[in-house]
């Protein structure tokens, strides 16, 4: 509750009534210090003496007097007077700072309006608030500034209702957006690295599953079977799952024969084509070391079959003998092969010298039956054999990339060839496997490769390492050089009868024949040749054997997988 009028309120001095504002509310100052305290008068009339009209100031403690209070600046008349119809005029109280200047510029200094506590007078309103006007001019510290004037004052020296801070809502909300953006940048990072950790698990996963399947396949570079390391790669090899067939092209025009082996790695997905040179040494039936063009012509597919497997030490599962007729037809049922031709090839009808090639050299060339035919079995003048082998295994190639995948029409295709299949082969089995390899072969998973040989015939470390192992999972086994010396035969005697006698002869030495074929002219004297000069003993053992003179004996080029090879002259005598 409110304290009561009290002459001692505040500074210590009783204050006095000095007016009414609009509102009928009174107005009050505090009593000049130097006159003699009052009794209280409401209205002003106390002593009896007419209350001077001086403005409300309550903290005038000097003499001088301020003018009335006049909200409204309507006079200057002493006293509350709100309509100015009092006769004795002061200046007016000029709350907004229109009246006359002191410096003659007629406005006054603008001053802040405070608040101010007005003590509670018996019998009125509870509290008044009256509006307190502050001087504007530099405020004294000291109060009374010795003249008797007023005291300026400051405005640190008022209590201000404190408001508040419309921008505070508006801090608020930025300080949330601020946050909420960060949070927002912060959350994309953390999902850009979990993708990218996700991402490099992936491509981690795959990369570890691609190099377990080279490695099971056998096709991750540096382990191959041919490695000193763990030899993990060699039983992956040795424990794939192949298909293999031995096929047979017999020349019916010009004679010879040409020999590859279709294989299909089931576990691999790989499709390869190996060539083997006639002259690779096999041992014969008989346990004689003899040739593969030999073998098929002698042995029959059987028998080059078993010594194949002897010598590769793989499982063939048939034999597909395919003449050149046959070869014609088929490459006409497919609709013709494309080949990038090594060479220019004659036609073989040709009348007269000079005409058209039937084949031309060049990459795309299309192939009929004839032309494939032709270019499969062509020899240039002077090339080898496996010259010609690897265009007969071009033409194998072009032939798989045209046949149709599916077996059943595979087998139809193999069954309107007209062929008779060698058992224990059928023409379901040849359609299905021919199926696979052109599926295969389509699909850029065929390849073809050549068995290299060494000059005798025998099998190099190399034939070993690559194709033999790694291609057919098997182990050369090349007839031994040191259990007999291999001893190639040709007639030139003039009497076919010779050469089943010289062969007696020398197998009954301990030494194995080779039949060299029969000369087209006889010759006079006998020769006996070795190309190896480790070979001159057995040359020399050779030609007393035979009853052949010492003189006989010579180094020069053998050719084939002999190591000694002898020409029976007319000076040979089987009887000796």
């Amino acid at each position: 509750m409110n304290d009561g009028y009290d002459a001692g309120y505040g500074d210590g001095g009783p204050y006095e009534l000095v007016g009414y504002d609009d509102y009928g509310r009174p107005v009050y100052r505090q009593a000049d210090g130097r006159q003699t305290q009052q009794q209280y008068d409401p209205y002003g009339q106390q002593g009896g003496q007419p209350q001077q009209g001086y403005g409300y100031d309550p903290y005038a403690t000097g003499g001088r007097q301020q003018p009335a209070y006049d909200p409204y600046g309507n006079g200057g008349g002493y006293g509350y007077d709100p309509y100015a119809t009092g006769g004795h005029q002061q200046p007016a109280h000029d709350p907004y700072g229109q009246g006359a200047h002191p410096d003659g510029t007629g406005q006054q200094p603008r001053v802040t309006e405070q608040t101010a506590y007005i003590p509670e007078q018996s019998g009125h309103a509870p509290e008044r608030t009256a509006h307190i006007p502050q001087q504007a001019r530099p405020a004294d510290d000291a109060g009374d500034d010795g003249d008797g004037s007023a005291p300026d004052y400051r405005t640190e020296q008022f209590a201000f209702v404190e408001e508040p801070d419309d921008d505070s809502e508006d801090v608020i909300d930025w300080l949330k957006f601020t946050e909420n953006r960060t949070e927002r940048r912060e959350e994309a990072r953390r999902r850009a690295r979990s993708r990218i950790i996700a991402l490099t698990v992936v491509f981690a996963l795959v990369a570890a599953g691609g190099v377990g399947y080279l490695w099971y396949a056998g096709k991750l570079p540096g382990l191959s079977a041919s490695d000193k390391g763990t030899g993990t790669t060699t039983t992956a090899a040795g424990a794939q799952k192949r298909d293999v067939l031995v096929v047979h092209l017999h020349d019916t025009e010009n004679g010879g024969t040409s020999t590859a082996l279709l294989v299909d790695n089931a576990t691999t997905e790989q499709g390869t084509t190996v060539l083997l040179p006639n002259s690779l040494a096999l041992t014969a039936e008989d346990g004689t070391t003899t040739t593969l063009a030999k073998s098929v012509e002698d042995d029959g597919s059987e028998g080059t079959r078993t010594a194949l497997d002897t010598v590769l030490g793989t499982d063939i599962e048939g034999t597909w003998r395919l003449d050149t007729p046959f070869l014609l037809t088929l490459v006409d049922l497919v609709g013709n092969i494309e080949v990038d031709t090594d060479a220019d090839v004659p036609d073989p009808d040709a009348k007269k010298k000079g005409q058209a090639p039937l084949v031309r050299k060049g990459k795309g060339q299309t192939l009929s039956g004839k032309m494939a035919v032709a270019y499969a079995t062509h020899r240039g003048p002077g090339e080898a054999q496996d010259a010609q082998l690897e265009r007969f295994g071009q033409v194998l190639h072009g032939v798989l990339r045209k046949l149709t995948s599916d077996p059943d029409a595979a087998t139809t295709t193999v069954q309107t060839l007209g062929q008779i299949i060698e058992p224990p082969l059928t023409d379901a089995d040849l359609g299905a496997f021919l199926a696979g390899l052109s599926d295969l072969a389509k699909g850029g998973d065929h390849r073809t490769q050549l068995l290299p040989v060494e000059e005798d015939g025998t099998l190099t470390a190399e034939a070993s390492d690559s194709v033999v192992k790694d291609v057919l999972g098997g182990t050369a086994k090349s007839p031994d050089r040191d259990a007999a010396v291999t001893v190639s035969v040709r007639n030139a005697t003039g009497d076919e009868d010779d050469t089943e006698k010289a062969r007696v002869v020398l197998l009954n030495g301990g030494f194995t024949f080779l039949e060299g074929g029969t000369a087209g002219s006889a010759e006079s004297a006998s020769e006996v040749v070795y190309a190896d000069p480790a070979e001159k003993e057995n040359a020399a053992e050779v030609a007393k054997t035979l009853g052949l003179p010492a003189d006989a004996v010579t180094k020069g080029k053998i050719s084939g997988n002999a190591r000694v090879a002898v020409v029976l002259g007319q000076d040979y005598d089987p009887g000796s």
